[in-house]
């Protein structure tokens, strides 16, 4: 017995699998959507990542993305450059904006092979707080100390984001790193 495929239909699928999150019966119902539902909304979804994929590159400063050299937050001349906030992706800078709750500058540092340490110097250039935002781990952990190492040298105050207990979650519901973490910074009431 002869399988039916559709050779247009099972790359589009297979597009939409290989993205982060996408198993197969998503990726088969926005493949469907797209083709027979909304073809006008595939094309411009199409259009749009056409043109971000071109335009939107890692700004010359942080490595944020940018569709210039500089990205708006290092192009900005009313962002307190006395703070700098490493991060791990340029995703956490979207978080961290979206929260309105830091007016500083930022670095992003994906891996420790990423580092490059003459950019690393410039970027804390005029620099007194380096904030490590990056989730607990063994891994982040080792980088935090292996870029406090290679800034040593410089007059730099280093802290890194509470990390803890998230609000509204049982403690049942907490990892062990997570929960001892907490306690360590717990704070007086």
């Amino acid at each position: 017995m002869r399988t039916y495929k559709l050779e247009a239909f099972e790359n589009l699928v297979a597009a939409f699998e290989a993205l982060p999150s996408i198993g197969h019966k998503s990726a088969v119902r926005l493949a469907y959507h797209a083709v027979m539902e909304d073809g006008f909304g595939a094309l411009k979804l199409a259009h749009a990542i056409e043109d971000a994929v071109k335009r939107i590159r890692k700004c010359a400063r942080c490595h944020n993305m940018s569709e210039d050299e500089l990205c708006a937050i290092c192009a900005d001349p009313y962002r307190d450059r006395t703070k700098l906030c490493i991060v791990q992706s340029a995703k956490d800078i979207l978080l961290i904006e979206e929260s309105g709750r830091y007016d500083g500058v930022y670095y992003v540092v994906t891996t420790l092979e990423d580092i490059d340490e003459a950019h690393l110097a410039r970027a804390v250039e005029g620099v007194k707080e380096v904030i490590f935002a990056f989730p607990p781990s063994i891994a982040t952990d080792t980088m935090i100390l292996y870029i406090e190492e290679k800034l040593k040298g410089y007059d730099l105050i280093f802290t890194k984001i509470a990390q803890g207990v998230p609000s509204g979650v049982a403690l049942e519901n907490v990892d062990a790193l997570s929960l001892s973490r907490a306690l360590e910074a717990r704070v007086r009431v």
